[in-house]
């Protein structure tokens, strides 16, 4: 005998037989204090529910006689929702390359090389080739110099360049660093921001030097798949990066990659900003001798003028800048953020607090491509927490009903790359926290962590006073985020609020955290998220920014959409405006059209050279 809704202590409307309908959850609704939420949505029609605010869901076509996970299984197995593969075990498709002849230059070509020190029997080792190809900036076929890329021995990708310094990669193939083969089981590499580059050194007798495939690019993503097998057994990292403001970007993030303390940056002396450069004013001893002069790390917390130089150098030349916004204006005015910082967040129970750090990990992710990583056992179980996401990503409600499988799928893959989940089975300490931290600062290059909330991580006070625990472990904090270069958000529960005269439980303060005013006085940023029940409104505190330069104290007004979790600015007197858009749409149609408008131009944004074209 099939089940029926009464079996479930699900209400149906008196003659309701078809359609959707909304209902109160037998699971949560004890629980909740809004007792008016029909948070549980029923389908009559495919007979299955599902509840907006405690996830349980369920189906009548599982028969009672038949309630075994095998059935449960069977039954998923037939939606068209369902997909038994995981999808982030499906490995992209790339495109291949077309095989290209290495030998054959013309003597133009084989001249031009020859003046920037390179030799044929270089180029023959690197697979180098010459020939026809259509590039995008010249609207036609032109002769072009081909940079083979391969991998475990196959020609994976290949870059083109013409004389007048126009590039391109083969459109859909895999992105790797150049001469990848050559560094395998190596105790040391060099890293050049260029193929040239890795072609001088190569004419010097070093063989385990790669090239960024992409010039001065900080976004590092195509190295996760290559950090465990190239890159965890070197002892030193050579980087020899440009020294124009792009390749000191470059540097810097390949050394928050793989860790300052083994890598060593070359410098090429007066009147060389790269390794070609002074290979051909120098020679190759001389570069040699650049890779020997490398100094090796510094003495730890000891530092000179010359240590920052450059950093120096651009605030002077460039002022104080701004951090990163997320896009509220509202809020932007009161608070930027920039990595190597401590960003406490409080607010009394369900005012909003994780829902706010949500919104801050999704708009950095979408405007600036920041990896996030959650320790946050309060979101648990792990899909509660990503369907949470899902929602803010999408701007969908989480159901079958709202998002397409095709949506439901782009999102998926969004995260699987992008926001990393914290979540030992016992061990919360803060060390062990960290230490899984900085190996995926290390192996997917995260630029934020969320540790959400303070009081679940296991207590390590060891007889000392709460105060002077606190202290220490926000030191360790502020401590991390400065040596891995990420911006560290820290949910911390106040202690209990009492009510003003008219009933109502004010905004806490920093200084209202549970355990320690050190939650106020060793923090960059300080903010206190708050529900206003009277208003209907959200009240975002801004009540610490540490550096001016990054913002001020201030509040910002915001409302609450229930379908997908998303904060709009609020101005009393105007109805707020939803955004209910698919930020992911939005993003893959923006670099659609960046890469056919850089397709017009310059690939690597270098534009026409006014040397002769060589070849």
């Amino acid at each position: 005998m099939k089940k029926d809704y009464a079996d479930f202590d699900i209400t149906i409307p008196y003659g309701k037989r078809s359609g959707k309908i909304k209902t109160f959850c037998p699971r949560c609704h004890g629980q909740r204090r809004d007792k008016r939420d029909k948070s549980l949505s029923v389908d009559l029609d495919k007979e299955v529910w599902n509840c907006h605010y405690c996830g349980w869901g369920g189906s009548l076509n599982i028969s009672e006689f038949d309630d075994s996970p095998e059935a449960k299984q069977r039954w998923m197995e037939k939606q068209p929702w369902y997909k038994p593969t995981p999808m982030r075990r499906q490995k992209p498709t790339y495109k291949r390359p077309e095989p290209r002849q290495t030998h054959g230059f013309t003597d133009k070509a084989l001249a031009w090389f020859a003046s920037r020190g390179i030799s044929q029997a270089t180029l023959v080792a690197l697979h180098v080739s010459e020939g026809e190809e259509w590039m995008p900036q010249k609207q036609g076929k032109i002769n072009t110099i081909q940079f083979n890329y391969y991998l475990n021995g196959e020609l994976v990708n290949t870059k083109f360049r013409t004389g007048d310094k126009c590039f391109k990669l083969v459109s859909g193939a895999q992105l790797i660093p150049y001469n990848i083969d050559a560094i395998k089981g190596q105790s040391e590499c060099i890293i050049t921001e260029g193929e040239m580059d890795a072609l001088s050194f190569i004419e010097c007798g070093r063989f385990d030097v790669i090239s960024v495939p992409n010039g001065a690019n900080a976004n590092l993503e195509y190295l996760d798949d290559f950090i465990e097998d190239y890159f965890e057994d070197k002892e030193v990292i050579y980087i020899a990066s440009d020294t124009d403001t792009k390749g000191v970007l470059l540097r810097d993030e390949l050394m928050r990659r793989f860790g300052a303390e083994r890598c060593r940056v070359l410098e090429y002396g007066d009147g060389c900003k790269d390794a070609n450069e002074h290979l051909m004013k120098y020679g190759r001893d001389s570069l040699l001798q650049c890779i020997a002069n490398a100094p090796e790390t510094k003495l730890e917390g000891v530092f000179t003028v010359s240590d920052f130089e450059e950093s120096l150098d651009a605030l002077f030349e460039n002022g104080m800048q701004k951090g990163v916004t997320i896009g509220h204006e509202c809020f932007d005015r009161l608070c930027s953020f920039e990595t190597k910082r401590l960003c406490v967040v409080t607010g009394i129970p369900g005012s909003g607090k994780s829902e706010f750090i949500d919104e801050i990990a999704e708009r950095l992710n979408m405007r600036y491509g920041w990896k996030f990583a959650y320790f946050s056992p309060e979101n648990a179980p792990l899909a509660y927490h990503a369907s949470k996401l899902i929602e803010k990503f999408t701007g969908k409600h989480f159901d079958r009903s709202h998002l397409t499988y095709p949506e439901y799928r782009e999102v998926k893959d969004h995260l699987e790359s992008n926001i990393f989940f914290i979540s030992p089975k016992e061990d919360f300490r803060i060390d062990t926290i960290l230490e899984k931290a900085k190996s995926l600062v290390r192996r997917k290059g995260i630029k934020a962590l969320v540790i959400d909330p303070f009081n679940r991580l296991d207590d390590e006070s060891d007889g000392m006073s709460e105060t002077k625990y606190i202290s220490r472990l926000l030191d360790k904090l502020t401590n991390f985020a400065q040596r891995n270069d990420v911006l560290i958000i820290l949910m911390a529960h106040p202690t209990k609020q009492p009510k003003n005269k008219d009933g109502v439980i004010e905004a806490p303060t920093l200084y209202d955290i549970s355990g320690s005013a050190n939650f106020y006085n060793k923090t960059d940023f300080g903010i206190v998220v708050h529900r206003n029940r009277t208003e209907g409104t959200v009240e975002v505190h801004v009540q610490k920014v540490k550096f001016r330069h990054l913002g001020e104290v201030g509040t910002a007004l915001f409302k609450y959409n229930l379908n997908n979790g998303r904060y709009v600015p609020f101005t009393n007197g105007f109805e707020p405006v939803w955004d209910n858009s698919n930020h992911l749409t939005e993003d893959r149609r923006q670099k659609e059209q960046d890469m056919f408008d850089a397709a017009q131009f310059d690939w690597d944004n270098l534009g026409p050279s006014d040397e002769p074209v060589p070849f």
